[in-house]
């Protein structure tokens, strides 16, 4: 499976979208077996996700959870299952308390590590663990000047 199959943007239109938007791509679940270039996009994606998820739920992410395996599909499958919530594709009030009574087991999935979580900090870190797996990042753009 490709992203490409998700009718992926090209690097230069990309935009990750966010919670609710409707033409942003459904992203799979999982980023293995998505082509370098998409590797980076979905890792971006969750990126943002992750960071949304931590302030609004108040996860215990610790800094390294994309190195944990448990920790990233964790992040994955949440942030998937509170964007179709937010964006009105589901409407189970039921569902969604079970979402609310949940993240404490899933926050339990997230405290393994060390220190906190910081993404200022930890930014060139996440960066150069997904260049390690082999993801292909962005072109870097010449300064104008």
């Amino acid at each position: 499976m490709s992203f490409e199959d998700f009718d992926a943007p090209r690097w230069d239109d990309w935009d990750p979208g966010g919670p609710g938007d409707p033409d942003a791509p459904r992203w799979p679940l999982d980023w293995r077996g998505l082509y370098p270039r998409e590797r980076w996009l979905w890792f971006e994606r969750l990126w943002t996700d992750a960071c949304r998820l931590r302030d609004r739920y108040g996860l215990p992410l610790r800094s390294g959870w994309w190195e944990a395996p448990v920790q990233v599909e964790a992040l994955a499958a949440l942030a998937a299952w509170t964007d179709r919530y937010d964006s009105g594709e589901w409407d189970d009030p039921p569902g969604k308390l079970a979402l609310l009574f949940d993240l404490e087991r899933i926050a339990a999935l997230l405290r393994d590590g060390g220190e906190p979580f910081h993404p200022d900090r930890d930014r060139a870190v996440f960066a150069r663990h997904l260049v390690d797996l082999g993801c292909q990042p962005p072109p870097r753009t010449r300064d104008p000047r």
